[in-house]
C-alpha cells in the first residue's frame, strides 16, 4: 500500500526535454503511431483468437504480448499526447504513482514474457515430439500467470519505494512520464537508498531474462545448425527470427536507459519513446509481416470485415 506523506498533491510534466515548439509536429506523429500501435495489436489479437489453427502455447503466448502491447503504450501516451495539443501537464499525485506502477508492472511482465516465448521455442526446436505434452495447457496458463504476478510484485516494490519518499517541492517533473529516475530528485529526503535499490532491482531483471535467453537460443542455435535439411533450418530459423527481432526492439532500448553512465535526458527520452511507442508497434509489424500464419488468419479477419460491412450496405 503506497502511504502519502507528501506535501504536494499533483506534479507537473515538463514533457520532452529540448522540444519546445515542436509540439504540434510532435502529436500528429505520436497520435499516428499510438493509433497504428493500437489497432496492429488489436487485428493481431482478434485473428489470433478467430483462427482454431492458431489456438497453440506459441501464439497463446503472442496473443499476450499483443494484449500488453495494447495496454502498455496506453500509460504514457494519452497523457503526453493531452499536454502536447496544448492542455494542461497537471498530473494528480495518485496519477503520477499509478502512472509509474503500471509502466513498471507492464515493462516488467512484457520483458519476462519474452524469456518465456524463448523457452516454447526451445521446446518446440530441441524436443519436438514432446512438444505437446510438455506445453500442456496447465503448464502455459501457469507460466502466463507466474509472468503477470511477478511483474505485480516487481511493480509494486519500485512503486512503494518511489512513493515512500516525502515530496514537499518542487513538483515539476523535467520528462514526459513519471518514471523512477525523473520522479526520486524531487524527493525531500535522502533518495540514494531508493536509487540503488530500484535500479539493482531493475538491473538485474534485465541480465537474468537476457541470460535465460540467451541459454535457450544458444541451444535453439546448435539444434538448428544439426537439422541436415536446408528447409528444415530455414523453417526452423524463420520460427524464431520474428521473436528475435522483438527482443532486440524491447531489450536494446531499456539497456541503454539503465547502462548509461551518465544520463542524458534527451538520449534518455528518446529511448524511452522507442521502448514505450514505437516497440509495441514494431512488435504488430514484425509478427505479421514475419508469420506466415499470422498473415493468412488477418487476411481472414479483414476480409471478414470487408464481407461485413457490403453486407450492411
Amino acid at each position: 500500500k503506497i502511504k502519502n506523506y507528501s506535501e504536494v498533491t499533483e506534479f507537473i510534466l515538463l514533457g520532452i526535454p529540448h522540444t519546445e515548439g515542436l509540439e504540434k509536429v510532435l502529436f500528429v506523429m505520436f497520435l499516428f503511431i499510438y493509433i497504428f500501435t493500437l489497432l496492429g495489436n488489436f487485428l493481431i489479437l482478434v485473428a489470433i483468437i478467430s483462427s482454431s489453427r492458431l489456438h497453440t502455447p506459441m501464439y497463446f503466448f503472442l496473443g499476450l504480448l499483443s494484449t500488453f502491447d495494447l495496454f502498455f503504450p496506453s500509460v504514457s501516451s494519452p497523457k503526453m499526447l493531452v499536454f502536447l495539443s496544448g492542455n494542461s501537464r497537471v498530473i494528480s499525485y495518485k496519477g503520477c504513482a499509478s502512472q509509474l506502477f503500471f509502466y513498471h508492472f507492464m515493462g516488467c511482465t512484457e520483458s519476462i514474457l519474452y524469456s518465456v516465448m524463448s523457452y516454447d521455442r526451445f521446446v518446440a526446436i530441441c524436443h519436438p515430439l514432446r512438444y505437446t505434452v510438455i506445453m500442456n495447457p496447465r503448464l502455459y496458463f501457469g507460466l502466463a500467470a507466474c509472468t503477470t504476478l511477478i511483474g505485480c510484485i516487481h511493480a509494486t516494490i519500485l512503486t512503494s519505494l518511489t512513493f515512500q519518499l516525502p515530496y514537499c517541492g518542487p513538483n515539476e517533473v523535467d520528462y514526459y512520464f513519471c518514471d523512477i529516475p525523473a520522479i526520486i530528485p524531487l524527493a525531500c529526503a535522502d533518495n540514494s537508498l531508493v536509487q540503488r535499490v530500484g535500479f539493482t532491482n531493475v538491473g538485474l531483471l534485465i541480465v537474468t531474462l537476457l541470460f535465460t535467453i540467451l541459454v535457450f537460443y544458444t541451444r535453439i542455435g546448435i539444434a538448428i545448425l544439426r537439422i541436415r535439411s536446408a528447409e528444415g533450418r530455414s523453417k526452423a530459423f524463420s520460427t524464431c527470427s520474428a521473436h528475435l527481432a522483438a527482443i532486440m526492439c524491447a531489450f536494446g532500448p531499456v539497456m541503454i536507459i539503465y547502462f548509461q553512465s551518465t544520463p542524458n535526458p534527451l538520449l534518455g527520452a528518446v529511448v524511452q519513446i522507442l521502448n514505450n511507442i514505437v516497440s509495441p508497434m514494431l512488435n504488430s509489424l514484425i509478427y505479421s509481416l514475419r508469420n506466415k500464419e499470422v498473415k493468412r488468419a488477418l487476411k481472414r479477419v479483414l476480409l471478414w470485415k470487408r464481407t461485413y460491412f457490403r453486407g450492411l450496405q
